[in-house]
């Protein structure tokens, strides 16, 4: 079992950035591959982010490639989301996933975290 815990959401201004951080306990960390995906209300789940186990590779949606970085201290069992430019449409909840490898389908995924909802204002 691998126990996720997103933080670092919150409420912010059009323009400006966030920094999202999971943090992972259970089975060893650095043997997932990780992502971040996001659902606004009203609208399906989307993928945002995925990195490999070893964060050699990373992926992005094409909504936000340019403009979030996703990355992963293995030695801290933590992944990030740094989250710049940040427009209205990025308001969702953003969630922590962890799986066998990066993928963009959230059904690949074995492990979820509970959420941090990110606002922005325009």
């Amino acid at each position: 079992q691998v126990q996720l815990v997103e933080s670092g959401g919150g409420l912010v201004q059009a323009g400006g950035s966030l920094r999202l951080s999971c943090a992972a306990s259970g089975r060893t960390f650095s043997s997932y591959a990780m992502g971040w995906f996001r659902q606004a209300p009203g609208k399906e789940r989307e993928f945002v982010a995925a990195i490999s186990w070893i964060g050699g590779s990373t992926y992005y949606a094409d909504s936000v490639k340019g403009r979030f970085t996703i990355s992963r201290d293995n030695a801290k069992n933590t992944l990030y989301l740094q989250m710049n430019s940040l427009k209205p449409e990025d308001t969702a909840v953003y969630y922590c996933v962890a799986g066998p490898v990066p993928l963009a389908r959230g059904d690949g995924y074995d492990y979820w975290g509970q959420g941090t909802q990110v606002t922005v204002s325009s």
